[in-house]
């Protein structure tokens, strides 16, 4: 049972850091075009350059 709890607490460090990461970042953050789901980007069906779509 230690173990379990441990290993959350050390998640729950982790996951605690990256919120900290994106808050001090101060960027928004953004999906990404492809990936796992594949399909075109949707900047691309636009026909602007990947990135500059908000």
């Amino acid at each position: 049972m230690g173990t379990v709890i441990a290993a959350f607490i050390v998640f729950a460090l982790v996951v605690a850091g990256m919120a900290v990461g994106v808050i001090f970042n101060q960027k928004p953050i953004k999906g990404s075009c492809g990936g796992i789901g594949g399909g075109e980007c949707a900047c691309e069906k636009a026909g602007k350059p990947v990135g500059s779509c908000d």
